[in-house]
């Protein structure tokens, strides 16, 4: 009977999610996952024909900067700008004008989407104001959505973000609520929940995400996809471990990447109208090959340039690997 109802699955999910817009269950997602090498491609053009029914087929492209990288108290033991572990990252700060330098080179890209990052628990009075001025100053003078991610907040926080103009707020839970403790200790998976329902409940969008190859199993990695539906996040950015020297997780092997892909379409599954965005690991996990089966099986954003502490592609290179694959970028005026 498992053998029947694996070979049932993408039928049932065609019928389900492309048809009705309805995401795939836990137990369904689980099926996706366990799917045989011989039907990632099916599964992909599945995931594909969903991203174009219920998202569209544009693109959005993001860039990000850290303002404030490493030294951070928490001990996530993926994170290189942990105070914690003897890793090659030490403490910098970006200025408010380095800040806009680097908004104006990601508006350059064609990207809608510029984020601010800062490597902290929580943001103190200093960092508050720094990030408010900084979302002042680029959207008075670059035309680019402003998102932020400094980290868990009170509700005071919220509302001074959201009077600032943040766009979108990104917060991941980084893995499945079950597999919180073995990753993080130092606070608690509610914490973040708490934190991306007071943004959602501000009326700023939610970017919500996390890190696949953090020692989870296939049916974490199923209860995490169906724990980021219940949230219902405007964006999803999918991160695969590149493991850092002097981390916990440095020895950790690499996400396969038949499994990348797979997760990649039930993703999709369980979030037929969220931004599903390639980010950090993609290269190592997937390489060019397998980057452009992602975009054609459910991704719909990538984030260009470098990312937070590990390098990227250079930004050119993904704008001609999408204008290749004749995918169009996201205009501005379309996010508004």
């Amino acid at each position: 009977m498992r053998g029947i109802t694996m070979t049932d699955i993408l039928e049932r999910a065609r019928q389900k999610v492309l048809d009705e817009g309805t995401p795939l269950n836990k137990d369904e997602l689980l099926e996706v996952l366990e799917l045989p090498d011989s039907r990632i491609d099916e599964l992909l053009q599945l995931a594909h024909e969903v991203r174009l029914k219920w998202c569209g087929e544009e693109i959005e492209v993001e860039g990000i900067v850290s303002l404030k990288t490493g030294g951070c108290p928490e001990d996530c033991r993926f994170c290189s700008q942990s105070a914690l572990y003897e890793s090659p990252v030490r403490a910098v700060r970006l200025d408010i004008e380095g800040l806009i330098e680097s908004a104006k080179e990601v508006q350059k890209t064609g990207a809608t989407e510029f984020c601010i990052v800062a490597a902290v628990r929580s943001p103190n009075e200093s960092l508050m104001q720094q990030v408010e001025e900084a979302v002042a100053r680029i959207g008075a003078e670059v035309d680019v959505n402003v998102s932020a991610s400094i980290g868990i907040l009170n509700q005071e926080q919220v509302d001074r973000l959201k009077k600032a103009g943040v766009h979108r707020y990104n917060h991941n839970l980084e893995t499945a609520r079950s597999n919180f403790k073995n990753v993080v200790t130092t606070h608690e998976w509610e914490d973040r929940v708490h934190t991306i329902e007071m943004i959602r409940d501000a009326g700023m969008e939610t970017c919500v995400g996390g890190i696949l190859g953090l020692g989870e199993t296939l049916e974490q990695r199923a209860e995490f996809a169906s724990e980021l539906a219940a949230l219902a996040p405007t964006e999803v950015p999918m991160n695969f471990l590149d493991p850092r020297p002097g981390t916990p997780f440095q020895d950790l092997p690499l996400v396969d990447s038949k499994d990348a892909l797979r997760a990649i379409g039930a993703f999709r599954l369980a979030l037929p109208r969220t931004i599903l965005r390639f980010a950090g690991g993609r290269e190592l996990t997937l390489g060019d090959l397998g980057a452009e089966k992602g975009l054609l099986g459910g991704i719909n954003a990538v984030i260009v340039g470098n990312y937070l502490t590990t390098l990227g592609r250079d930004a050119e290179n993904d704008l001609d690997m999408l204008d290749r694959l004749h995918l169009p970028i996201k205009a501005l005026n379309a996010t508004l």
